[in-house]
């Protein structure tokens, strides 16, 4: 064989390799890969994927979820913040286990965390599914970063829920409008 023939033998197997190892260690321990990538169907220019954090993914445990408005999920400020709710996991919240603070928001170096509690009423809506946070002060469109923050105990169904927000401005004319959605991921074993 002529050297040109080897080294195209050599680049494709060794990128046959490189893309079927991760394949190949998915099906010997799901859990041991997890990617960045994530599907959506049917994503639509209406969608507004926000962001959350949780302490725990088991099915059963007790958790702590962050559901994140940050600056640029809130273009005004905040009287009312509605928070729709799957039925798999409304039945876990209870109305003194919800509350709304200003946030810190984790990365590498840094842990998630509320800094300050905000003072707000918490209604539980149950023939709709929804929480209703009225904050005493309405949520400015600051710098700050806020969280609704659940303290509950994780459904027995694992998968993906879906929770999504509303708000209601701050202006002269208070209007309502779609916040965005936070997509909650919950392990099945």
């Amino acid at each position: 064989m002529s050297k040109t023939n080897i080294k195209h033998v050599l680049l494709n197997n060794f990128l046959k390799c490189v893309v079927l190892t991760p394949f190949a260690i998915s099906f010997i321990n799901p859990n041991a890969l997890k990617s960045g990538l994530e599907f959506q169907w049917d994503n639509s220019e209406n969608f507004k994927k926000l962001n959350w954090h949780q302490r725990d993914n088991k099915k059963m445990a007790k958790n702590e979820v962050f559901l994140f408005l940050r600056k640029s999920d809130r273009k005004t400020g905040l009287l009312k913040v509605d928070v729709k709710v799957p039925k798999t996991f409304f039945s876990k919240i209870k109305q003194e286990k919800v509350n709304l603070c200003k946030v810190q928001i984790g990365s590498f170096s840094k842990k998630t965390k509320c800094l300050v509690d905000v003072p707000a009423e918490v209604e539980l809506d149950k023939e709709k599914n929804t929480i209703n946070i009225y904050p005493s002060s309405p949520i400015p469109s600051s710098k700050d970063n806020y969280a609704i923050v659940l303290k509950v105990t994780n459904p027995n169904r694992g998968g993906l829920h879906q929770f999504h927000s509303f708000g209601q401005s701050s202006g002269n004319i208070p209007v309502s409008f779609y916040l965005g959605s936070w997509t909650l991921k919950m392990q099945s074993q």
